[in-house]
């Protein structure tokens, strides 16, 4: 059992869209000021995307980062953390320009590929504030989120040798536990790691408790005690799932990359609303909440003052 719990907030993401919630960050300023929000909250590490300004479509300009990032390292201590995801279309070179740029503490990494689709979404609304998300969302069907392990290897060689940044792991089923297992074998990634279960995602392993024990399971039987483990509960069992894994021993991330909603049926009016939902959950049950620092020391991390922004 970790002494403190970590609480990730990951910001925007590249899956909602604008029409979606009126509280999800489209642009820099956004960005800064509800990841600022959260970290004041209690979040402790701060999962990154950007969008387009014009437009509030998932972007992997560095430019389109380089603002928020300044404000986030002057206002807060956060983890900074910043996806290689990118989106869905666009390539790995594309996907890890940000973080090349910019070397920060941690980055996503998804353990392989995976039917990553949105489609049904689209069937929620009937008119779209932006042309892109219809087409965005629909084409999903049809797409391959793609990790191949040739990427993964690059990743690693690119960010974790060339820039000392650690990451999170971001396993959609227990394959992807088995891709890890090979790639530490590999050389490719150093202990302690920090595994982010990811559940609730169509193509992926679904949101449920029996499902979060086996891959906890098979993370100790592949991983020993080298690891720290943490969970995402996608759209409605958000909460829930991230109260079950900090019970267990876990970490926990939430944050409108994740879940646009507070409750059953009712929007969030921000990240730092379910900071302090999960904090408060977490507080009543026992935990204690991982300061920045504290994390740092637990991940074995290079430091903020080894960052580029």
């Amino acid at each position: 059992m970790p002494t403190k719990t970590i609480v990730s907030c990951a910001i925007t993401g590249a899956i909602h869209t604008p029409t979606m919630s009126d509280a999800l960050p489209i642009n820099p300023e956004m960005i800064a000021e509800q990841a600022i929000e959260a970290a004041q909250a209690g979040a402790t590490i701060l999962h990154l995307h950007a969008r387009n300004p014009k437009n509030g479509a998932p972007s992997v300009d560095p430019e389109h980062f380089r603002y928020f990032l300044a404000r986030i390292r002057a206002e807060t201590d956060a983890i900074v953390n910043i996806s290689t995801g990118g989106s869905i279309s666009m390539g790995i070179e594309e996907r890890i320009a940000p973080a090349a740029e910019f070397s920060p503490e941690m980055c996503s990494m998804n353990m392989g590929s995976l039917n990553f689709s949105l489609h049904p979404l689209a069937d929620r609304y009937e008119n779209f504030k932006e042309d892109w998300e219809e087409p965005f969302l629909r084409g999903s069907e049809n797409a391959i989120f793609r990790n191949t392990f040739q990427d993964i290897a690059k990743v690693a060689k690119t960010l974790g040798e060339e820039h000392q940044v650690k990451f999170e792991h971001e396993c959609y089923d227990v394959g992807h536990l088995y891709n890890l297992d090979f790639c530490l074998k590999q050389g490719m990634f150093k202990a302690p790691i920090f595994l982010q279960f990811v559940m609730g995602i169509l193509g992926g392993i679904a949101a449920e408790v029996e499902n979060l024990v086996f891959m906890k399971r098979t993370a100790d039987k592949l991983f020993g005690s080298n690891y720290h483990w943490s969970v995402i509960g996608a759209g409605n069992q958000q909460m829930r799932m991230a109260t079950v894994a900090a019970q267990m021993g876990g970490h926990v991330r939430v944050g409108l990359e994740d879940s646009l909603f507070i409750e059953h049926r009712k929007l969030a009016t921000s990240n730092a609303q379910q900071v302090r939902r999960v904090r408060e959950i977490l507080e009543r049950q026992g935990n204690q909440i991982a300061t920045p620092d504290e994390a740092r020391k637990m991940l074995d991390l290079k430091g903020g003052d080894r960052v580029k922004f």
